[in-house]
């Protein structure tokens, strides 16, 4: 799978299969759940058959048998890379790692857990959500259960990376949002990064949405993300 994951925001199925005309090559693209619920399971199956590696962004978070039996019904669509949320808990992310294996009929797909939305800073963490200490102390507790419970990787901030990596291991994989070029207006995350940035703290793969799906040239744009974010 390829390491920049291109975020599909688009609202419907044509603006989304629009975008992927672009493309003379199979790129890793991100289904979120805007697009999920308005075009269901069949948006997945048309983007696989059109070559392209995708990673489900449902964010799974329930009491472990919905969990179990929502990672069951989704093994069955064949994708490449599939989260829930750590907030769940252990049992819940077990649960979820058994439906996933009833499910598929072939090789898993990478499952992740969700650590700490991007879209948090430090104040959001303690102060409206009561969680105390750090956020990159909070996240290196969630990652190290979501090992612990079966999952291979997890999706944190660029900078949670590197520690997360030293803890728990190269082999255990980081899924990074929020990168963004140098000129770009950050929105609604607060914990960004530059591809460059990525490279330097050992990132496996980034997210990219707007920097490419918004650009003049999506082709390019995603082409110079890669090769920023590839190069050593």
């Amino acid at each position: 799978m390829k390491r920049t994951i291109v975020a599909l925001d688009f609202q419907d199925k044509e603006k989304t299969l629009a975008f992927l005309d672009k493309f003379d090559e199979g790129i890793a693209v991100k289904i979120g759940m805007e697009l999920f619920y308005k075009e269901g399971p069949e948006i997945v199956r048309e983007i696989k058959r059109r070559g392209h590696y995708v990673f489900l962004d449902l964010k799974v978070c329930d009491i472990p048998n919905t969990a179990k039996g929502a990672f069951r019904s989704l093994a069955s669509l064949d994708v490449d890379m599939i989260n829930l949320h750590c907030y769940g808990g252990k049992k819940m992310m077990e649960a979820a790692m058994e439906g996933l294996k009833e499910g598929s009929k072939g090789e898993l797909p990478l499952a992740i857990g969700v650590t700490i939305l991007t879209s948090f800073d430090q104040d959001v963490l303690n102060t409206e959500i009561g969680i105390p200490g750090s956020i990159q102390d909070s996240a290196i507790r969630l990652a190290t259960l979501a090992k612990e419970s079966g999952l291979k990787g997890v999706v944190c901030s660029v900078f949670e990376a590197k520690k997360i990596h030293e803890v728990l291991g190269k082999d255990f994989v980081t899924v990074c949002p929020g990168i963004r070029m140098k000129s770009q207006d950050v929105q609604d995350q607060k914990r960004v990064a530059t591809p460059e940035v990525a490279n330097e703290e050992g990132c496996d793969f980034i997210v990219v949405g707007r920097a490419i799906t918004a650009s003049e040239d999506p082709v390019k744009a995603y082409h110079d993300i890669e090769e920023a974010f590839e190069n050593d």
